[in-house]
């Protein structure tokens, strides 16, 4: 069973925060190989501080952030990156002026583990005939994709996504969402999922963390999520 694989991502007591404000107020959490878990809470939070400071983006004020049993939370982002952490940020953050194969190659220069751009033209099919196309110029959907793909050339192990359907057509956020399962299926990896799209993350997620006010109030498996809580942590 899943549950009862060692956890890839631990997160113990975390704080962080921005300047003399603090946002995350001792967070712990875990995923394991294999697993999907979704973040979910209300806008404002700190969902995606939680992945910013997981990822090393902002420094972490108090706790633990450890990798498949490392100790990381002291670590680079460059360094995070190598030892398997992957981060597809909202928004996407791709390269606009560089053509989709040039974001692509990027990842391949940053990290080192990944020999060509097969893995993620293989998740995404759509992208190989776009290789050459600026990702400036390119859709929503497609951004979303060529992120997905860059993040997954870096060979993690642990695959962060904050708000991956975020002003996405519907016809992407199929393909997506069967992206992330074949990410957690064939290739065994760890998922931390940011979604504010309940049905999405009950078709994909196996467990569940709800935050509220920078700490996490709620958690378990996602069959067992239920309605009131939702309404009490989630309904605006």
């Amino acid at each position: 069973m899943i549950e009862d694989r060692p956890r890839m991502l631990a997160v113990e007591g975390l704080d962080a925060g921005y300047g003399g404000s603090q946002i995350l107020w001792h967070v712990g959490l875990g995923v394991s190989s294999g697993q999907v878990v979704c973040l979910m809470g209300r806008n404002g939070v700190g969902k995606t501080t939680l992945l910013k400071t997981i990822m090393g983006l902002l420094p972490a004020r108090g706790g633990r952030v450890a990798l498949d049993g490392v100790d990381v939370t002291r670590w680079s982002p460059d360094r995070r990156a190598r030892a398997g952490i992957g981060y597809v940020p909202q928004g996407r953050e791709i390269f606009p002026h560089l053509t989709v194969e040039e974001n692509l190659r990027v990842s391949l220069l940053g990290c080192g583990r990944a020999r060509d751009l097969d893995e993620a033209l293989a998740l995404f099919p759509t992208l190989t005939r776009l290789l050459g196309r600026k990702g400036g110029v390119l859709s929503g959907g497609e951004q979303q994709m060529l992120a997905i793909g860059r993040a997954l050339l870096t060979k993690p192990k642990l695959l962060m996504f904050d708000e991956p359907t975020e002003g996405i057509q519907p016809s992407i956020v199929v393909e997506i969402e069967e992206a992330i399962r074949r990410i957690r299926t064939e290739l065994g990896l760890a998922v931390l999922l940011v979604e504010q799209y309940l049905d999405f993350a009950e078709r994909l997620a196996d467990a569940y963390v709800i935050m509220a006010k920078g700490a996490v109030v709620a958690g378990g498996p996602t069959a067992q999520l239920r309605l009131e809580t939702v309404r009490h942590h989630l309904a605006v």
